[in-house]
Order: C-alpha cells, then sequence, then structure tokens
C-alpha cells in the first residue's frame, strides 16, 4: 500500500510539467500553421486519392461479380440435384409401377397396356413442369447476371468520367490565362454538358476577359439546370455590374446572400463588385434583405 501511495505522489508531482510540456507543444504547432506560405496538400495528393478510389472502386465490382458467379454456380448445383433427385424419383416410381403390374398379371389383370400408357403420360407431364420451372428460374438468373454486369460496367465508366473530369479541374487550378481556362472548361462541359459548376467558373474567367454578357448567358443556362445554384447568383451579380446595371446586379446579389450568407464577407473586397458597392443604391440592401 506505501508503494503505491509513493507511485501517486510520484505521478502528481510529474503532472504540472507534462501539462507545460504539452502547453510548449501546442503552441509551436499554431507559430508553424502561423507562418504557413505554402499549402500541405498538392494536385499529387488528389491524383493519389482518386487513383486509390478507383482501384477501391474496381475490386469492388470484381467481388461482386465474383459473388455472382458463386451464386450462379450455386443455383446449377442445385439444378442438377433437382434433376437427379427428379431422375431418381421417375425411376423408382418405374419400379413401383412395374411391381404393381408384375402382381396384377399374377393375379390375372389384363388392361397392362393402359397401366403403363398412363403412367408414361404423368410422369412425362411432372418431368415437363420441372423442366419448364428451371428453365425460367435459370432465366432469370441470368436476366439479373447481365443486369449486375451492365451495372458494374456502367460504374467503371462513371469512375472514368470522374478522374477525367477531376483533372481538367486541377488543370484549371493551375492555369492562369482566363482563356485557357475558358478552354478548359468547354472540354468539362464536352463530358458534363449539366455541369453547373463550371458554367459558373467558365463565367468567372469571361467576365475577366471583359465580357459580360456572355458571362450572364452562361449564368443563366446554369440556372435553367439548378435554379438554386448560389455561385450562377452571385456571377450574374458581377456581370451586371459590368454592364452598370446595378438594379439587377442588386436583385441577383440579394438572391446569392439569402442561400449563402457567407458571401456578404467579400462583397467589399470583390474588385467585380466595387462599383456596385460605390453606388448609392447598395444602401437599401439591408433593408431589401429584411424583406
Amino acid at each position: 500500500m506505501s508503494r503505491i501511495i509513493k507511485i501517486l505522489l510520484l505521478l502528481t508531482s510529474l503532472l504540472p510539467i507534462l501539462l507545460y510540456a504539452e502547453a510548449e507543444e501546442r503552441a509551436g504547432t499554431s507559430h508553424v500553421i502561423d507562418t504557413l506560405e505554402q499549402p500541405l496538400y498538392s494536385p499529387f495528393v488528389e491524383r493519389y486519392v482518386l487513383d486509390e478510389l478507383k482501384q477501391l472502386r474496381i475490386d469492388q465490382a470484381k467481388n461482386k461479380h465474383e459473388l455472382l458467379q458463386q451464386i450462379l454456380d450455386r443455383e446449377h448445383n442445385s439444378v442438377d440435384r433437382a434433376v437427379a433427385y427428379a431422375t431418381d424419383t421417375v425411376t423408382y416410381f418405374f419400379y413401383l409401377i412395374a411391381a404393381a403390374t408384375s402382381v396384377l398379371v399374377l393375379v390375372g389383370w389384363t388392361s397392362i397396356r393402359d397401366i403403363k400408357e398412363r403412367v408414361h403420360s404423368l410422369a412425362d407431364e411432372e418431368i415437363s413442369k420441372l423442366i419448364h420451372e428451371y428453365e425460367a428460374r435459370l432465366e432469370m438468373i441470368e436476366t439479373q447476371l447481365q443486369q449486375k454486369t451492365q451495372h458494374i460496367d456502367e460504374n467503371r465508366e462513371e469512375i472514368e468520367l470522374t478522374q477525367d473530369v477531376q483533372s481538367l479541374w486541377l488543370r484549371a487550378q493551375q492555369d492562369s490565362s482566363p482563356a485557357s481556362k475558358i478552354i478548359i472548361y468547354d472540354d468539362i462541359l464536352k463530358l458534363r454538358h449539366d455541369d453547373c459548376e463550371a458554367l459558373t467558373y467558365k463565367a468567372d474567367a469571361v467576365l475577366e476577359l471583359n465580357e459580360p454578357q456572355w458571362a450572364a448567358n452562361l449564368c443563366h443556362q446554369a440556372l435553367k439546370i439548378d435554379p438554386e445554384n448560389c455561385h450562377a447568383f452571385y456571377q450574374l451579380a458581377c456581370a451586371y455590374t459590368a454592364m452598370n446595371q446595378f438594379e439587377e446586379a442588386l436583385r441577383f446579389l440579394i438572391e446569392a446572400l439569402n442561400r449563402r450568407e457567407s458571401y456578404l464577407e467579400g462583397v467589399h473586397e470583390d474588385p467585380a463588385l466595387q462599383p456596385l458597392v460605390n453606388h448609392k443604391i447598395f444602401n437599401e440592401l439591408p433593408r431589401l434583405m429584411a424583406n
């Protein structure tokens, strides 16, 4: 008991030292984060994650295919056992009939031929029913297997498409030329024509080329696909500000702020919205948002 008490006293004396070391470590980590000049991630890490995700989905599809193959094999084995059971049953049935007819012959029954024909017809009917039933089951299994195979192929194609689109997005982020970005966004839209994000980011690049009307048309196309796309409303506000249509710009800005209030923090710092911010109509923003 005295030894335990000594250990507890020793731990109690070391606790302030450990707390002080942990505080020092946290302070050092915070200083490193505050002085960080470059991001810790890179496109290669994202590419690695995408490759790992693709391989994981391919392995999952392979496992599904193997599972379906095992299920099909088991169904075939069940069919074989059922057919063998039916064949044995019919054989034993014939043995029973033969024994019965032998008894009837012994007792003098003369209609053995009729009994034999009746037995054959009944046996043929039962065998035909079994054959049709198992053919229907096999056809159903084959249909399900084809559907699963098609689903796996569609997933594989979607994974490849996603990888191509992600690669184009990485190129667009690394490219500083608006014209080059527009070409990349067009390539994304060729792969996915209903990609609202590509349309709105293309509108942003078009605004950098001083083409506000073109940018507005792109944003309207995005809103036809997704009427609640807040980025499209924000880009419309920038486009109409560039065209000096401040009432329309304010209306679209309010639509964007109603869907995402975080835009309000960058409105005063966005160069594309500075003419609107400096205009007197911008003073009506709080009243209009309250309504």
